[in-house]
């Protein structure tokens, strides 16, 4: 009896030991897949002297040769993201709040300096400053970049969106999907929107910033503290004056306020310049690529508007951030990161639905 309880004491040893082994082997394999990911991720595939992935992109136009900024994170052969700035002519650096959400997803995503942003050439030639000038010039950094329509997601934000469906229209076979992020595609809704934003505000608040734009007088201190204070922080980003994150002020702080007045006009609150008959709202129909519109309850773009947009695409869905305006990627994060990111994925994985 002794000896058969030694034998069954030695058969269960074996099977622990089996059982333990079995589940030695899972958890490396599962660690080794984690840590590969990772590593593939952080893997680097420049040569020489490294940058922190910053790479100045040569640009051909019709007035010469120039140079643009662009700085890469993380190494995802299925997607790559390029983020598009507003402004016309902010910078990439009201966007570095992606820098805390896409490499934990293992996403590559590119900021970007478009030509006369600070951080890239700046030229004076204003026949440089059209949209058809800038959709080329975003061709022509995809290239460099290696993008293709098996990784490249197309991310612009404002004036930025206005440039990311003006490339789909004219570039869509590049695409892998486009995320147009708080932009109609018309600015005369646009400017009709602005109207019903304005008739919500205080009457005394309209009557002295009226008085100032009847006479041009856009950079009297007092008209910008009015616009700042009291338009800015509930529709533009919605943190007190002041408080604003670094990134974003910096990225006020670089503005090249030349283009951006001769484009936009003198304010987000005072629509003008090139872009005032702008409009694509009967041409979304075309777009064809899985595409997110983004819109926020506070935005200076109506949210019913962008969800329009999304209905009239070919492929397209709908993200609402409730707590967000014109910069939900800062005030609205809880929002517009899982629902960016899960769009990304979707389309990365051939899982997408309207």
């Amino acid at each position: 009896m002794s000896k058969f309880n030694a034998m069954k004491k030695t058969a269960f040893a074996f099977a622990i030991l089996a059982i333990t082994t079995i589940l030695n082997s899972c958890s490396q394999t599962e660690n080794k897949s984690s840590s590969s990911a990772c590593c593939d991720y952080l893997k680097t595939t420049d040569s020489g002297v490294q940058v922190a992935g910053i790479k100045m992109i040569p640009i051909e136009t019709p007035v010469g040769k120039f140079k643009v900024w662009t700085k890469r994170f993380g190494n995802n052969p299925s997607i790559k993201v390029l983020l598009l700035h507003g402004g016309p002519a902010m910078t990439h650096e009201y966007m570095e709040c992606f820098e805390s959400f896409f490499p934990r997803e293992s996403i590559e995503f590119y900021e970007y300096d478009q030509l006369g942003s600070f951080y890239s050439d700046q030229p004076k030639d204003s026949s440089l400053w059209t949209t058809e000038r800038f959709v080329e010039e975003v061709e022509q950094v995809r290239k460099a970049l290696g993008l293709n329509k098996d990784n490249f997601f197309l991310l612009g934000n404002s004036w930025g969106g206005i440039l990311a469906m003006e490339y789909a229209l004219k570039y869509q076979e590049n695409l892998k999907g486009l995320i147009v992020c708080d932009m109609q595609a018309s600015i005369p809704r646009y400017e009709a929107y602005n109207k019903v934003l304005r008739s919500q505000m205080r009457k005394s608040f309209i009557d002295s910033v009226d008085a100032f734009e009847s006479k041009g007088d856009y950079e009297n201190p007092v008209y910008q503290n009015m616009v700042y204070n009291e338009y800015y922080t509930q529709h533009l980003c919605r943190f007190p004056w002041g408080e604003w994150p670094d990134p974003v002020m910096r990225a006020l702080k670089h503005v090249n306020g030349e283009i951006y007045v001769m484009m936009q006009g003198p304010s987000e609150f005072k629509v003008g310049g090139r872009l005032l008959h702008w409009d694509r709202w009967n041409d979304l129909k075309n777009i064809r690529v899985p595409t997110l519109m983004v819109g926020a309850k506070f935005d200076t773009m109506d949210p019913e508007d962008m969800k329009r947009q999304s209905e009239m695409v070919q492929n397209g869905r709908y993200l609402f951030c409730p707590e967000g305006s014109h910069l939900c990627m800062w005030d609205d994060q809880s929002h517009f990161f899982p629902g960016v990111i899960g769009f990304i994925k979707d389309v990365a994985n051939g899982e997408f639905k309207k």
